[in-house]
């Protein structure tokens, strides 16, 4: 009897083994996923010609043959399911105060998955003393996460850090027509304008820090249900190719292909 025992039990240590090894099975795939953001998530300027390019976000994008592979085309791959439910809540232009309204609609859509990349424009204001102070950015996120981890069921929450913006200066800030783009339409000028102090761009440099550490601190607080990047899209060194040729601030389609890279790295599912 030991040895029928001893038999039996053998192939199914050996299944469990093998079960453990595998990847998450097909079912804790999200069937739904949103974007929560600004304009880099809605792909704005990525190419050809200017406004949202929404079929090319590093998040919630479906376009063919733009060699940016989304996160929703990689779980589309895992999860057949989720075709068509791919909500892009994010809007050129916000902030973190506008967050917690995007946060309502993405739970209005029972997403199951939802990607959070804020803060680039509570940076890029006219000057440094007009950036959104660490205070209220933080009480932003909390606020969204809050509404977020209220869902029944509760999503995945993916939590990109900020886009390390003082790169962006150091990379084009010798190019003549970023500087001529950047001044003639007003774009960061707490960071990108030419008549800033090394001490003003610093200035930035730590807003940025605090915001990073912000969302780090709000994700850990619901963990649960967040997922931190660790300062991987943060820590990224892009070069001029990652960046549009239209503004010289947002992600060209290789910069939108390369933030797609990393952040899925950085996911449930990447590591």
């Amino acid at each position: 009897m030991r040895k029928v025992a001893r038999f039996l039990l053998f192939p199914l240590l050996f299944f469990f083994a093998v079960a453990a090894a595998q990847p998450a099975a097909a079912a804790s795939y999200p069937k739904s996923m949103a974007a929560l953001g600004d304009s880099i998530s809605r792909a704005a300027d990525v190419c050809c010609w200017y406004g949202d390019h929404p079929a090319q976000s590093w998040s919630t994008g479906n376009g063919a043959y733009d060699g940016i592979q989304s996160h929703y085309e990689r779980l589309l791959s895992l999860k057949p399911a989720i075709k068509g439910n791919n909500f892009n809540d994010a809007r050129s232009g916000a902030k973190a105060g506008d967050l917690p309204g995007q946060a309502e609609t993405a739970a209005s859509q029972g997403a199951e998955y939802v990607t959070i990349l804020m803060g680039a424009n509570d940076l890029c204001t006219s000057s440094a003393s007009t950036m959104t102070s660490e205070a209220d950015f933080r009480t932003y996120i909390d606020k969204s996460l809050a509404k977020l981890n209220q869902m029944s069921p509760r999503p995945r929450v993916f939590v990109s850090s900020i886009p390390n913006i003082y790169q962006l200066w150091n990379v084009l800030h010798t190019n003549s027509v970023a500087q001529w783009v950047w001044s003639s339409a007003n774009i960061c000028q707490s960071m990108l304008s030419t008549s800033n102090t090394e001490e003003q761009r610093q200035l930035v440099v730590q807003r940025e820090e605090a915001f990073n550490v912000a969302l780090e601190d709000i994700c850990a607080k619901y963990a649960q249900i967040c997922r931190w990047d660790k300062r991987a899209v943060f820590n990224y060194s892009f070069s001029a190719g990652d960046v549009s040729v239209l503004d010289y601030f947002h992600p060209s389609l290789q910069g939108q292909a390369t933030l797609a890279g990393i952040t899925w790295r950085a996911s449930y599912w990447g590591s």
